[in-house]
């Protein structure tokens, strides 16, 4: 059933984009991820352009992350504080993100550079996941390594002022680093159309040292204040967040998180993690070899609108 999008101005198959928006959802409640990562750059491959799939998956993750969210509150696997002193950060993040957004938006560039950002970041952090997970899967029949990385790991940390204690993690740290990673997910849920928590999880796990199942619960908190903000920034200075689009992903995502948290729920940490960094790998190899072959496409456009 084709349908047209009028801010997109394209028309797509209705079911497509909910099957989409049910993929989404199912990563959300398995890894604590608002799912931006992978739609976004789904939204390119069937045509929507890069400008209102930014602006628009932003709504959509929020719909798919409270589903997720409240599955996680109904387990108490959420640190709320935690997630509050990360939303401070992210709040700032997203304004910041959407005045960049408009500059790029104004020199005619942010096509181009949203993809590349994507390249970049994907590489890096699912490279980085993948080697991760696969030293945790090697510690898990070593317990006594596990012990000691992980002291060291929360050590210069714990040395910073302005400590809090987040006792349903378990940690008595430093708000600076939850505050900077924060602001760092809000700038790119800004420009990249992401709830952020291909960054997030990780730096949660590996930075904070706060225990996995309280990650992904506490990452999906934060995700939803700072992708609702970024969605009404986006409406009232871009104006390309298309309401029929992000409905038809919202109901996909909605019954996709509740999916994903029952599954996420019977693997054990160390299998998340290494699914995730392998579809961050995936979704980063696909974007890469677009842009390798989209010249060709772009020059023959241009050659065509010379005529």
């Amino acid at each position: 059933m084709q349908i047209y999008l009028p801010i997109a101005e394209v028309s797509v198959n209705a079911f497509l984009l909910l099957g989409l928006g049910g993929i989404v959802g199912v990563l959300s409640g398995m890894f604590g991820v608002g799912g931006g990562f992978l739609m976004t750059p789904l939204l390119f491959f069937i045509g929507i352009p890069p400008a209102v799939a930014v602006a628009t998956e932003a709504n959509q993750i929020v719909a798919s992350s409270f589903s997720g969210l409240l599955a996680h509150l109904r387990r108490k696997t959420v640190d709320l504080r935690m997630g509050g002193v990360l939303l401070i950060g992210g709040l700032a993040g997203a304004a910041l993100g959407v005045v960049i957004f408009n500059i790029l938006k104004g020199m005619g560039q942010v096509d181009l550079l949203v993809k590349l950002c994507y390249v970049i970041f994907l590489g890096v952090i699912g490279g980085l996941m993948f080697i991760e997970s696969l030293s945790a899967i090697r510690r898990a029949r070593n317990p006594a390594p596990t012990k000691v990385r992980a002291r060291k790991g929360r050590g210069w940390i714990t040395a910073l002022p302005f400590k809090m204690r987040f006792r349903t993690s378990g940690l008595y740290i430093s708000v600076i680093p939850p505050i900077v990673v924060g602001l760092l997910v809000g700038i790119l849920a800004a420009i990249m159309g992401v709830g952020g928590g291909f960054i997030m999880v990780p730096a949660m796990i590996y930075i904070l040292g706060m225990p996995t199942k309280v990650v992904v619960g506490t990452s999906l908190f934060q995700i939803i204040f700072v992708t609702a903000f970024t969605t009404l920034l986006h409406a009232t200075t871009n104006f390309t967040v298309d309401m029929m689009l992000a409905v038809l992903l919202l109901v996909g995502g909605v019954v996709g998180a509740q999916i994903g948290t029952r599954i996420g729920v019977r693997l054990k940490a160390e299998q998340l993690r290494i699914l995730l960094a392998l579809m961050v790998l995936a979704v980063c190899g696909k974007l890469a070899f677009d842009l390798l072959v989209q010249p060709s496409e772009l020059y023959s456009l241009g050659a065509a609108a010379g005529h």
